[in-house]
């Protein structure tokens, strides 16, 4: 437990910047994966719709197992447990963002395989790093002022990691093949992208060594806490069970399909619909940009949003109003510069979107310790990890039907006037769609208002949970 004098700036910055490390991987591989093995190593797209099938299935086992092991592991008296875990798996988490483009030559299958085994492999080193990093948030800070004071920095680094990530659209050109390429340019984009590997590779390095070795507190774990924590079946169903908990991941499975989404496509959209030329990645970039920086701006009104309303009640205000801020997209074909200011306005939905996930999954979280006698942080966000990398398939299954539907199941530069209107849907419709179903299931969710404080005012006579 970390006592209010001693959370300090320089703590709450230190640990923020886990967030570098975790965001820059995911959303690198978010934003550029999809692009990649579509655009530019030509996989078909019932082949990537498998993967990304196959990569759910994995994910399956892969998540809530390496949630279980984090909780099950005894805690090391120089490394503890969740640190321990964060030093082995930070390494190959960051030689994986150029093993995710070095795709051998040889034929379409070759590439299929490749595309299968690094996306695995890729997420069996994140969701190690993730799930700890995330687990060992509510131990650190265990009430909701601390959190939130921490949450501010850990969102503002966030929103850093994410423009990080987006570094190599503007300086390595061009990232997606035009008209008829030739083997030789396909072959020299696929260069730009593994320079592009290396680049973010340093800076996950770089970001992670100061949270490692100065931003996590001792660990400590009593053997009678130790031996209460349930085998991995049982904690399984223990929290599965918990009604608390699925409304909230599934409204945080919708929250993340819309970041997958948005993430995904933008760079489509951008070049297909608002007329940006292929070369002209400096503009998707900015627009992604300006959007972080209203996202990192605003985070102060989100706090006190979370004053006013509480944090259940301003998720809900905000996915409202990003189903508004998402709209116009329907309709400003050709319009770049009017599109740059519509994506850097839905940075003050992308800021809440993120504010208020940690918090309430942390009160998740405590309220389960409550009831069962020990923290088990791990195993929820295992299973939440779980849940919300389905937001990909979901993503990737829109696209799928929408691009084949359209005619565009495998990349071309020229499309036609249906697949300008698919990319509208699914930068508009199909976000929408999720965030009002995760409107409905945060308004499902029960742990709030008087309930809430009553939970909290119990929580912190039992100081032997945290």
């Amino acid at each position: 437990m970390m006592s209010e004098e001693k959370l300090s700036i320089k703590k709450r910055f230190l640990f923020g910047l886990s967030a570098i490390p975790d965001q820059l991987t995911y959303q690198a591989f978010s934003l550029y994966v999809f692009t990649f093995f579509f655009a530019v190593i030509q996989l078909n797209m019932l082949f990537m719709w498998i993967g990304f099938v196959a990569w759910g299935a994995w994910n399956m086992i892969n998540d809530p197992m390496l949630g279980a092991l984090s909780d099950r592991t005894r805690c090391k008296a120089r490394w503890g447990k969740r640190k321990f875990f964060l030093l082995i798996s930070i390494g190959p988490l960051a030689l994986m963002m150029i093993l995710l483009f070095t795709v051998p030559p040889g034929s379409e299958v070759i590439k299929f395989v490749y595309f299968i085994a690094v996306i695995f492999v890729f997420e069996f080193f994140y969701t190690l790093f993730d799930v700890n990093v995330n687990a060992i948030f509510p131990e650190m800070f265990p009430t909701e002022d601390q959190r939130t004071a921490t949450n501010v920095f850990v969102k503002g680094l966030t929103v850093l990691g994410i423009i990080f990530a987006s570094l190599p659209m503007i300086l390595l050109q061009p990232l997606v093949p035009g008209e008829s390429p030739t083997p030789e340019e396909l072959a020299a984009i696929q260069g730009n992208y593994i320079i592009a590997g290396i680049l973010l590779a340093i800076i996950t390095l770089i970001a992670a060594a100061p949270f490692l070795l100065k931003g996590i507190h001792k660990e400590t774990e009593s053997a009678e806490c130790f031996e209460n924590r349930p085998p991995f079946l049982e904690s399984l169903k223990i929290t599965l069970k918990n009604r608390t908990f699925i409304k909230f991941t599934l409204a945080n499975l919708m929250i993340w399909t819309v970041f997958n989404t948005l993430i995904t496509i933008i760079p489509l959209y951008f070049v297909f619909v608002l007329g940006a030329p292929d070369t002209s990645a400096f503009i998707i970039t900015l627009a992604l940009v300006l959007a972080l920086i209203v996202a990192a701006l605003i985070l102060p009104v989100h706090k006190f949003f979370i004053k006013k309303f509480g944090t259940r009640n301003a998720a809900m205000i905000t996915l409202a109003s990003w189903i508004i801020l998402l709209f116009p997209y329907m309709f400003i074909d050709n319009l770049l510069i009017v599109g740059v200011l519509v994506t850097m306005i839905n940075g003050f939905a992308l800021s809440g979107a993120l504010m208020y996930v940690d918090i309430l999954h942390g009160d998740v979280i405590d309220e389960d310790a409550l009831r069962y006698g020990v923290k088990r942080s791990a195993s929820y966000y295992g299973i939440n990890a779980l849940i919300h990398r389905f937001s990909t398939i979901l993503t990737i299954t829109v696209i799928a039907f929408v691009f084949n539907g359209t005619g565009w199941s495998e990349y071309n530069p020229s499309p036609g006037v249906n697949t300008i209107l698919g990319l509208k849907l699914i930068i508009f419709l199909f976000p929408a769609i999720c965030l009002g179903v995760g409107i409905l299931f945060l308004k499902l969710y029960s742990l709030h208002g008087e309930k809430l404080k009553e939970m909290r005012a119990e929580f912190a006579k039992h100081p032997e949970l945290v």
